[in-house]
């Protein structure tokens, strides 16, 4: 299931997440982001995931980059 994202009229962004306990689905909950927030989330998930390799339906963001010299980054 994917994370459903909502814009408001101020430009904060929600995130509804999905509560589970023990597996099972209890709740959903709105987390809300600045712009500032959800582009420093968007960074710090990046670096996370850099050593997973991205599933060919990644967004375009999770695509590896060739820089002269043959450095790989993501």
């Amino acid at each position: 299931m994917g994370l459903r994202v909502s814009r408001d009229l101020d430009g904060c962004l929600t995130v509804t997440l999905g509560i589970a306990r023990l597996g099972k689905h209890v709740a959903l909950a709105p987390l809300v982001l600045s712009v500032d927030e959800a582009e420093q989330l968007h960074a710090g998930l990046c670096f996370a995931l850099a050593p997973e390799t991205p599933p060919v339906d990644s967004p375009e963001c999770r695509k590896p980059v060739r820089y002269p010299g043959g450095r790989q980054q993501y």
